[in-house]
């Protein structure tokens, strides 16, 4: 092969050496819920950005090692946070193999190796206990009880 082929190969071909990049993308969608309140307005935070979210809602955040911080208020509640951690993806272990040192630094750099979970549930408590919604109620087992009166046992 000639050096010209190899540096054309090469310039089509590194690329798509990041294996999570190309696959799983830099960013992600995430649904934010705030139970019991809805209409919470949310920030969420991260190294790479800011994005807001009223709940429940989705937002499309950008993939990094970093925590992502999640704050949400509301009239009537009291302010709620979560640090949501980022989780390093498997798929970035494939990318020794496929894309080799250039493949992982790749995905390093754009944080595609890394992921939030898709769905984030920030518990909010109402300032006021009346505003609270009361728990479910559990069934509980119905009582057995007796009707019958004990049985006598005859004299021998």
């Amino acid at each position: 092969m000639k050096v010209r082929d190899i540096g054309l190969l090469s310039l089509i071909i590194l690329p798509l050496a990041g294996c999570a990049s190309v696959v799983n993308g830099t960013t992600e969608n995430v649904a934010v819920t705030t139970p019991p309140a809805e209409g919470a307005k949310c920030v969420l935070k991260s190294s790479e950005g800011t994005y807001y979210v009223t709940t429940p809602g989705n937002a499309t955040v950008h993939k990094t090692k970093n925590d992502l911080n999640v704050e949400c208020d509301k009239d009537g509640f009291q302010h709620a946070s979560l640090k949501v951690p980022a989780k390093f993806g498997a798929m970035t272990l494939g990318n020794v193999l496929a894309g080799g040192v250039i493949g992982v630094g790749v995905d390093a750099a754009t944080g595609a190796n890394y992921s939030y979970p898709t769905a984030i549930s920030v518990p909010m408590t109402a300032t006021d206990p009346a505003q609270q919604p009361a728990p479910a109620a559990t069934p509980s087992a119905p009582a057995t009880v007796s009707s019958a009166a004990p049985v006598a046992k005859p004299a021998s």
